[in-house]
């Protein structure tokens, strides 16, 4: 049973990675800001608003975080969220970064919308997390100390990333193998 985070700013790839390991590991995927998204939606509220509800308690995120360990402790899988790295104790933490003009046109045209707001948009929430993950779990969300492997997505295009993770997990799988 093989464990894999995969976490990141919006926009840096983060579902395409996962959606691409899920379907070639052949084990599933867990994506937190669905997870966020579904609660919203059965809420009632926009992402905004829960976002800002989540400021107020760590109910939410803990929500979120239950669902990941169960899942985890289930049957494995890739795991993508902010925070998968920091909490699930996992065979492979990746983290993907990218300039943040990147990172907004890229959701900018996912979202059809204009990338000033996309910039925007991404700047409230990135802020708002970063003061929930610190308030609730003590973690300062630039560090990156956690992870085994960091990829620049604006260096390295899709099949890349997808390449270099793959001769991760490779490695992973032939240190077992070696360990047996």
């Amino acid at each position: 049973m093989m464990i894999i985070t995969i976490s990141g700013l919006p926009g840096t790839g983060t579902s395409t990675l996962a959606r691409h390991l899920s379907k070639e590991l052949k084990i599933p995927w867990v994506n937190s800001g669905e997870l966020f998204r579904n609660i919203a939606a059965e809420r009632g509220v926009s992402l905004a608003e829960l976002g800002r509800s989540a400021e107020a308690g760590p109910e939410i995120d803990y929500l979120i975080d239950d669902a990941q360990r169960a899942q985890a402790a289930k049957s494995g899988g890739v795991f993508e969220g902010r925070l998968s790295g920091h909490i699930l104790d996992a065979d492979l933490k990746i983290l993907l970064k990218t300039d943040k003009m990147v990172r907004a046109e890229r959701i900018a045209a996912r979202e059809k919308k204009l990338v000033e707001d996309a910039l925007r948009e991404s700047r409230v929430r990135e802020e708002s997390e970063a003061r929930r993950y610190e308030k609730y779990y003590n973690i300062d969300i630039n560090d990156s100390s956690v992870y085994d492997l960091v990829i620049d997505t604006g260096t390295w295009d899709e099949t890349g990333v997808v390449a270099i993770v793959l001769a991760a997990v490779r490695s992973i799988g032939d240190e077992r193998k070696t360990a047996v």
